[in-house]
């Protein structure tokens, strides 16, 4: 599963019909703004395209996150959303049962008291570090950039 493949019948659910879907998943990204300009979303079908500007490569990230992690969400494509090349290196981690903030981070930097990192590398996606679900992705920093 790549950055912009999302498990379709997981996630937080935003719309109840298709009709109203690109509003709500565009104020959802608006809501928590990461950094995009003259933001467009449309969806069709399951696939939302996302257009504009984003101030970094995170903030594309984030919006392709934040737009996949909604229920009925299976794919986002972002070729309309521009932003400036990547510098860090940037891992995606999609959650498993059981899993922590804590036991992820062990499992990427070997050390479970780094979640704050994890958690602040997402926070427009994750609202509270104890409540997080299997197949919601997420991002993990590998780098400073």
């Amino acid at each position: 599963m790549g950055l912009f493949d999302f498990a379709k019948d997981i996630g937080k659910k935003l719309f109840g019909n298709e009709a109203e879907a690109s509003d709500k998943i565009k104020a959802e990204i608006e809501q928590d703004n990461p950094g995009i300009k003259g933001l467009t979303v449309n969806y069709d079908n399951g696939v939302v395209s996302l257009t504009g500007e984003a101030e970094s490569p995170e903030a594309m990230e984030k919006a392709v996150l934040m737009a996949g992690n909604v229920k009925g969400v299976a794919e986002v494509k972002a070729d309309q959303l521009t932003a400036p090349p990547q510098t860090a290196e940037v891992d995606f981690y999609v959650i498993e049962k059981g899993d922590t903030l804590s036991a992820i981070a062990k499992k990427f930097y070997g050390d479970a008291n780094a979640y704050p990192r994890i958690f602040e590398a997402n926070r427009e996606v994750i609202k509270d570090a104890n409540l997080i679900y299997p197949g919601q992705k997420i991002r993990i920093p590998t780098s400073a950039g």
